[in-house]
């Protein structure tokens, strides 16, 4: 493990060869905001999605994380430098602080590069490094010289987390409150605002969306949810008996609804998508800027496959979202500022029932929801929007649905003859059954934060 002092430089090629690492930082004696700012080849924040904290906390490539740290950590980021742009030339991690005080009055802190949890380089700071600094630039990811580097900067801010989003270019609302003692969760919500418009990066990106954003949003209000948060995951089933669905375009369409829905949990204009058959697959997220064919591309990239492993899927989706787990077993709650909401599409049975019910059992220790469709003939719902019919087509999603020895009741299903048959409205409307109710029994068992 290297120490490195302020200024010093530390080259990654041969330490990181696949770009894969991650930034921990840790502080005493201040509450601190943590956030990571992909910067242009001129320094500047071109692109505001490239501003990664808690409240947007993956960039649109997924290059970059944000994730709440744990024990004396304050945040963690984890990089794949592979996936960034070509535009983004340099990652730097800042830190401002949550209320009243000053940098001086820091006890002590560190910035540490790990790769697979071995410490590679730690840079060190404290409070006489600094006096009435609000906000401070601590580490730098840059390019050079056709590789990546690490440098070390400890250069403080008077004017905190404001200054440091001008410095980078950046606008700030002149009401934000970023500068004064509000909580973070507002101070870096008005900070994100400033320029970002998302009704409109939807109707210049993806008008199509216009009025299904607006639908969704309805239906949120009914249910005093028009202004939560939450990340968004489609999950398609993505075995042979699914083919024609996909062919006429059906699943399409149903996913541009998921990613309005999303458009009004999360700020960011995207969904992550995850696809399962025998394998499961996790391909880049759905936005609005590739919305119009991703579902096509993402079929041509991973064909139709035979046999069909919930239990696999969910596996892959908890260890995504929280990988101090691995999708493995989970006995204790764990926390999180956002929850998942996990919509899991598919047109048949599973092989692994055994898995999945373990799954959905440990994941009720987690901040995820499960919404479960099946698409078949029977339909047959607890939803109070759909009648009793004929015996259902999915017999072990309504057992999910009911599974005993869970944490909290995580989890919804409901079927439908083909995915366009509910309008809009009636559409969100059904997603939002039981979710709501999720939500209350997760605060109150310690899931959100």
């Amino acid at each position: 493990m290297e120490t490195l002092s302020k200024g010093q430089r530390l080259p990654l090629a041969n330490l990181v060869p696949d770009g894969v690492l991650q930034i921990v930082v840790a502080a005493q004696g201040l509450a601190l905001d943590v956030a990571c700012f992909g910067l242009d080849a001129a320094g500047k924040l071109s692109d505001e999605r490239y501003m990664t904290f808690f409240n947007q906390p993956r960039t649109p490539c997924g290059g970059v994380e944000a994730r709440a740290g744990s024990g004396g950590d304050v945040a963690e980021f984890p990089l794949q430098l592979a996936r960034l742009p070509a535009g983004i030339d340099r990652l730097v991690v800042t830190a401002s602080i949550d209320g009243g005080g000053v940098m001086s009055q820091l006890q002590s802190g560190h910035v540490r590069l790990q790769v697979g949890g071995r410490e590679l380089a730690r840079f060190a700071f404290a409070g006489s490094d600094f006096a009435q600094e609000k906000a401070v630039m601590l580490a730098e990811i840059y390019r050079k010289d056709g590789g990546w580097r690490c440098m070390a900067v400890g250069q403080g801010f008077n004017g905190g987390l404001d200054a440091l989003v001008r410095h980078f270019g950046g606008e700030v609302d002149q009401a934000s409150p970023a500068a004064s003692a509000a909580p973070a969760a507002a101070s870096a919500s008005a900070v994100m605002q400033a320029k970002i418009n998302l009704e409109k990066r939807v109707e210049r990106e993806a008008p199509q969306l216009v009025s299904l954003v607006k639908q969704a949003g309805v239906s949120l209000q009914k249910v005093g949810l028009s202004e939560h948060r939450a990340k968004v995951c489609l999950c398609l089933d993505i075995s042979g008996s699914m083919g024609r669905l996909y062919k006429e375009g059906l699943v399409q369409r149903f996913a541009e609804r998921i990613l309005a829905l999303g458009c009004k949990f999360d700020d960011d204009g995207e969904i992550d998508v995850f696809l399962f058959g025998k394998n499961v697959h996790h391909p880049a997220p759905m936005a609005l800027s590739n919305c119009n064919t991703y579902v096509g591309q993402a079929i041509q990239r991973h064909p139709l496959e035979g046999d069909t492993r919930y239990g696999a899927a969910m596996q892959a989706i908890r260890a995504f979202y929280f990988p101090d787990a691995r999708g493995g077993e989970r006995t204790r709650p764990v926390a999180a500022e956002l929850p998942v909401y996990v919509m899991f599409v598919t047109d048949g049975g599973t092989s692994d029932q055994a898995t999945t019910e373990k799954q959905l059992r440990w994941a009720s220790n987690e901040p995820i929801f499960w919404q479960f469709m099946g698409i078949g003939k029977g339909r047959k719902s607890k939803s109070k929007f759909l009648a009793a019919f004929a015996d259902s087509d999915f017999p072990f999603l309504e057992k999910l649905d009911e599974l005993q020895g869970r944490l909290v009741d995580n989890a919804n299903y409901f079927s439908v003859s083909s995915p366009d048959e509910h309008s809009d409205a009636e559409l969100y409307d059904l997603l939002m059954t039981e979710y709501p109710g999720w939500l209350t029994l997760a605060r109150g068992n310690g899931l959100l934060r």
